[in-house]
């Protein structure tokens, strides 16, 4: 049986609900672009929200995560990868949390207990040391020799302030070397399985730690690093997610594995999480922005390596692989089969865009090389983040005419290019659990007056594809053909403030699924939500199934004013709005 299936039945025997995987493009949270871990659609409820499917839940959720690209080709690392979750929203604690965990992997998962080592939260000079977990490991069987205490790698907090707890985190010691009777976290060796964390405590913006009133218990295990260990792989892609689609990379490409790994790791990785992304209901399409950015960048930079593997471009060896991909999970994953033409389309659309953007950075190679001159930092550079050719390309190409190029200095502006990038994301996408602030629940509420507004003045067919908050204004994404008009988009403003100021009162109501979609409750993904849904009203002019937070009347929102409009992908417009005292 699928390592899935085991989990979610191990836990629905415990009384667990499933509940279905969220989107990969998050609704309504400007910490991420994409779920980066199982937990962060359940911020809301574990923010206090009570959540329609009781205290226990259970899933497998689709993850995203993207700061560490550079790391994709080796064994280990992808960009989209799967996390199983179990979760008890002010219901057990320590106790049955580790004694499941432990009965799910020496009992169903059959993993010997000799094989297993375990942190715990060591104490520092503000919380004690964790005793409750050291003792309940050594009750299953774990020697003391195999709990190790650390400090900082067994606290966890989302952002500066917000819940927080200690956590234990399990490991497998993944290697055919005699195992030590003492576990060292530090030896590589030993492979981090499963995270339990305990958020018991809130830290303030004082850094003070206080007890929280409702104990929450948030866990993960990572799919397919689990699958490797229960195989007996070293390589991820060796097992069984991956064999499949490596060996079809092999048969395109007429190059075995070995020798040519990191190439066709990147291959199946990127084109993996471009599937997800595409096939996204918030319809995401390659761009220059945000999630585009991210799948443009990905797709492109699977095409590169499958030139490296001598593959024809111009064939379809992208569509195989997609669809390869798509029979693998759809099973799991409804929207990939209903959206399967729509990820091929854009597979083949960007890959001839690539192409003829490969052509213009050759003829601009041409062209600056054509007295025989070396490449300084600078071109190299701009070869590569205009026409997005790898330095290796240019070092190719430059060695056939016997040219030099700053290597080092084109490294430096790399370096400098990412430390802005990863500046501007801290920025842009802090946030998390702590990102509920008085202001942020505004915006979310008004996205909802937006989101009616424009079904009145647009089209009724207007749906919302995305959005993001931050403190200082909102932004919204929707389905459009066409740009708004300095008319539309005064009277959508105009709408909107008009409800404010008629202070109509926001109600939330639990119900099912069938019977919120039949009274006409808006949602952006029907797939995601369970047969018990939230519906937030406001006044009569809105309807939406959304895990909230929301004010209790609109006369607190002030002034709404847009700020601009304009395209955000094919067939999807964006409008950018502020909250005015």
């Amino acid at each position: 049986m699928n390592l899935k299936d085991l989990y979610i039945n191990f836990f629905v025997s415990k009384g667990h609900k499933q509940i279905p995987s969220a989107p990969v493009v998050p609704e309504n949270d400007p910490s991420v672009l994409f779920n980066t871990a199982g937990m962060q659609p359940l911020i809301p409820y574990l923010m206090g929200e009570p959540h329609p499917y009781g205290t226990r839940l259970c899933d497998y959720q689709k993850c995203i995560r993207t700061n560490d690209l550079d790391s994709i080709g080796d064994t280990t690392h992808h960009t989209f990868f799967e996390m199983l979750g179990n979760w008890s929203l002010g219901d057990y604690f320590k106790q049955e949390s580790i004694e499941w965990s432990f009965e799910f992997l020496t009992q169903v998962l059959n993993i010997p207990i000799e094989r297993l080592g375990v942190t715990i939260f060591k104490g520092n000079d503000i919380l004690p040391l964790d005793e409750e977990s050291y003792n309940k490991w050594l009750s299953l069987g774990i020697k003391k020799e195999r709990i190790a205490q650390t400090e900082k790698d067994n606290f966890w907090i989302a952002g500066e302030i917000g819940p927080c707890g200690t956590d234990t985190e399990i490991f497998y010691f993944r290697s055919e070397e005699e195992i030590p009777e003492v576990f060292d976290p530090e030896d590589e060796r030993w492979v981090e399985i499963w995270n339990n964390v305990f958020m018991q405590y809130y830290k303030d913006d004082k850094g003070n730690i206080s007890e929280l009133p409702k104990k929450n218990v948030d866990t993960g295990m990572g799919v397919e690093r689990t699958t490797a260990i229960l195989e007996g792989v070293n390589d991820n892609y060796l097992s069984s997610i991956w064999k499949d689609v490596i060996e079809l990379i092999e048969e395109i490409s007429h190059l075995p594995y070995a020798g040519h790994e990191k190439s066709m790791r990147i291959i199946a990785d990127h084109l993996r999480t471009a599937v997800f992304i595409s096939a996204d209901e918030a319809g995401i399409k390659p761009s220059n922005t945000d999630q585009g950015y991210i799948l443009r960048r990905l797709i492109r930079r699977a095409i590169r390596h499958a030139k490296k593997l001598n593959i024809d471009i111009s064939s379809d060896w992208e569509q195989l692989i997609a669809q390869k991909i798509i029979d693998k999970y759809q099973t799991y994953y409804k929207e990939l089969a209903t959206n399967a033409q729509v990820v091929l389309d854009g597979l083949a659309q960007e890959k001839l865009k690539f192409s003829k953007t490969l052509e213009k950075g050759l003829k601009e190679f041409e062209k600056v090389t054509k007295d025989n001159q070396d490449i300084d930092a600078t071109m190299a550079f701009r070869l590569y983040d205009t026409y997005g050719f790898p330095i290796e390309l240019t070092l190719e190409l430059a060695s056939e005419r016997n040219l030099k190029v700053d290597e080092e200095g084109f490294k430096e502006k790399f370096k400098e290019h990412q430390e802005l990038s990863r500046s501007a994301s801290a920025g842009k996408f802090k946030g998390g659990l702590a990102g509920n602030s008085e202001i942020e629940t505004k915006y979310h509420t008004a996205t909802h007056l937006l989101n009616a507004a424009l079904k009145e003045v647009v089209s009724k067919d207007v749906h919302q594809r995305g959005s993001n908050i931050t403190a200082e204004r909102m932004r919204f994404d929707f389905n459009c053909d066409h740009k708004l008009t300095p008319e539309e988009l005064q009277k959508v403003e105009d709408l909107v403030n008009t409800w404010i100021k008629q202070a109509l009162p926001v109600t939330k109501k639990e119900m099912n699924k069938s019977e919120a979609i039949a009274t006409g409750a808006e949602c952006m993904f029907i797939e995601k939500y369970p047969d018990v849904v939230t519906v937030y009203s406001i006044g009569d002019v809105s309807k939406e199934l959304c895990g909230g937070p929301h004010v209790e009347n609109t006369n607190v929102l002030g002034h709404f004013k847009i700020t601009k409009e304009e395209a955000s992908s094919a067939g999807v417009r964006r409008i950018k709005a502020v909250l005015q005292e």
